[in-house]
């Protein structure tokens, strides 16, 4: 028997069709007799009423009817009586009454419930071992359904744009000062080795010099990074890159793109332009180059406040060029002092001395360690700058500028988390906060390395009116470097990238200081290729599963991949990574040796 329909199609206009379906046994309902067979399939369920009494044939085999086993009936669609249609289900006004049934696999009792609300509880690794069952919920077959959905928009979107798809390669070479990397050995180069791509940077860049003019992939990257619930080991990029452009061209395409995405899967109509928010505001307002702007609590200056204040410790930061910044934790006077010392240990792990605070008790009553070095001008500030209440906790932190917003920011969102564990922060889940962060540094200074390293790639153009800056100063260069970022989620960044070959030299050679061989070795071919008429160009990268997890309401992006890994790197139904062969190792010319950890 051929299926005619699938589980979710049928209606009362198909009332006394005869139909063949095709599907999973969702549950077995033993009715005096009379079985009711909930069949599932990717599309939905229909109710099958099995009456072993009319049928020989079946009463021999209903006790085969276990749910999760594979089965197709042939019977007739009847309207179901008024106090049995199911109005939660599409097709719950209608029922198959069965004439002919197929055995086509018996299934084994699953591990766990096939089932949204109680396979929400299973324990994940369990849930991940047997991830072929996991996605056979309604929940996660919806996500993958979206995640297509968004994958279409997407290819159709740029499509309209001009752009070609275009496939790069995988296998690339090492470039170890980016992140961490997989290596693959060559088996016919002995001793050397592939990297698999982190992204398709270079590549990209050399399409624009062979005249494609607007690229685009999906691309799988790879980096051998620290699982986190934002992360995985490999992953998807909607990558793109314009020859042509400036930055507004790439802000409005992706706005477009954007408000499109929104549009068709979630009926949100977002506007645009974007806000562009400029680096140093993020950081100074909000501690984060991909602040969360949903709730207040921005960080406010007290510089001009302290800088001659009689407390040692505020004072002399300032006299040594830091910064003096505080936030109002409005209603976290309560903070208990566990929740306080997982506060204070964060900000020392990040360089802090400590977090002086100032509690706002009821009845006016002000409590800290540090409340005596203040007068009583600098009290009333502090309370009218801060718009300090009776419930609140005020935050300090003095430091160098960008280690003191970075710190506080931090602090900011710690702080937010437990306003929300107590009820007293709400944050609308419909609303979509969209901005650019725009024109970070071109350069920051590495003291490990004792050098100027790129804080985006080294391919990220300058912006122009700071160009002569590379040679006075580096670390005052703006680049043409923008991330777009959304409720305090950076889903994706990219440049304006160098395309003058002398530039692109004179930024490895004189403000990376690359020794001439490493250049030639990781970018001789880049910058050869720009001396052949490289056309002024630019891109960006943008996560497909971030996007995907925030269309979808996932915690984490494992929900939104068909087979993701934990955080340890493992995909635990496929049990790899795992060993290999000796004669595996000798082919590709590499031995296992045992390091001693201490």
């Amino acid at each position: 028997m051929k299926r005619t329909h699938h589980c979710g199609e049928l209606r009362v206009t198909d009332i006394g069709s005869s139909v063949n379906l095709a599907g999973w046994i969702d549950s077995v309902r033993d009715h005096g007799g009379v079985l009711f067979v909930d069949l599932r399939d990717r599309e939905g369920i229909t109710q099958v009423v099995f009456n072993p009494n009319t049928n020989d044939a079946i009463s021999q085999i209903v006790h085969h009817l276990k749910p999760e086993s594979v089965i197709v009936v042939a019977g007739e669609v009847t309207a179901r009586e008024n106090d049995a249609v199911n109005r939660r289900l599409a097709t719950g006004e209608v029922e198959v009454h069965l004439n002919s049934f197929e055995m086509l696999n018996v299934s084994e009792t699953p591990p766990f419930p096939i089932d949204d609300e109680k396979g929400d509880k299973v324990n994940e690794d369990l849930r991940l071992t047997y991830r072929y069952l996991d996605l056979r919920r309604p929940k996660n077959l919806e996500t993958l359904k979206k995640r297509h959905r968004a994958s279409k928009i997407i290819r159709d979107y740029l499509d309209g744009e001009g752009f070609l798809e275009i496939e790069t390669p995988i296998l690339f070479k090492s470039t170890p000062e980016g992140a961490r990397e997989y290596l693959v050995p060559s088996r016919v180069n002995p001793g050397e080795f592939y990297a698999l791509a982190q992204s398709p940077q270079q590549y990209k860049q050399m399409l624009m010099v062979a005249g494609v003019e607007r690229y685009f992939q999906l691309a799988r990257c790879f980096r051998d990074e620290d699982g986190r619930a934002d992360r995985q080991p490999e992953f998807t990029q909607i990558d793109l890159e314009m020859s042509f452009i400036d930055r507004e061209d790439i802000y409005a395409l992706l706005e477009g793109m954007m408000k499109r995405l929104w549009n068709e899967i979630l009926d949100v109509d977002m506007t645009t332009p974007f806000v562009r928010m400029h680096y140093p505001d993020a950081l100074n307002n909000f501690g984060s180059d991909r602040p969360d702007r949903r709730f207040g609590m921005q960080l406010i200056d007290l510089n001009d406040l302290f800088k001659d204040s009689e407390f040692k410790v505020f004072n002399s930061v300032i006299k040594g060029g830091g910064n003096v910044k505080a936030i109002n934790a409005k209603g976290l006077a309560d903070i208990t002092e566990g929740e306080l010392r997982y506060l204070t240990d964060m900000a020392v792990s990040m360089g802090a001395k400590g977090l002086a605070f100032i509690r706002a008790r009821q009845g006016g009553e002000w409590k800290s360690p540090i409340l005596k070095f203040f007068s009583d001008e600098e009290k009333a500030t502090i309370q009218e700058r801060l718009e300090v209440e009776d419930g609140d906790i005020v935050f300090f932190m003095a430091a160098e500028w960008e280690r003191s917003c970075s710190i506080l920011g931090k602090v900011r969102l710690e702080s937010a988390e437990l306003l929300k564990k107590r009820g007293r922060l709400e944050i609308d889940p419909n609303v979509w906060d969209f901005f650019w962060v725009i024109e970070f540094p071109l350069m920051v200074y590495d003291d490990e390395e004792g050098r100027f390293v790129s804080a985006h790639h080294p391919f990220t153009a300058p912006v122009v009116e700071d160009a002569h800056l590379l040679d006075e100063d580096p670390k005052k260069v703006r680049g043409q470097h923008y991330d777009l970022v959304l409720n305090g989620m950076e889903l994706g960044g990219g440049s304006i990238r160098i395309h003058q070959p002398d530039l692109q030299q004179k930024v490895f050679e004189e403000v990376l200081q690359l020794p001439k061989d490493v250049i030639e070795n990781r970018f001789g071919y880049m910058v050869n290729a720009f001396r052949y008429g490289a056309p002024p160009h630019g891109g960006i990268a943008l996560g497909l599963d971030r996007i995907v997890g925030l269309l979808t309401g996932s915690a984490s992006i494992r929900d939104v991949i068909a087979f993701p890994k934990t955080q340890k790197g493992q995909c635990l139904m496929s049990q790899s990574p795992g060993p290999v062969t000796e004669r595996q190792l000798r082919d590709l010319h590499i031995q296992t040796i045992v390091v001693d950890k201490k």
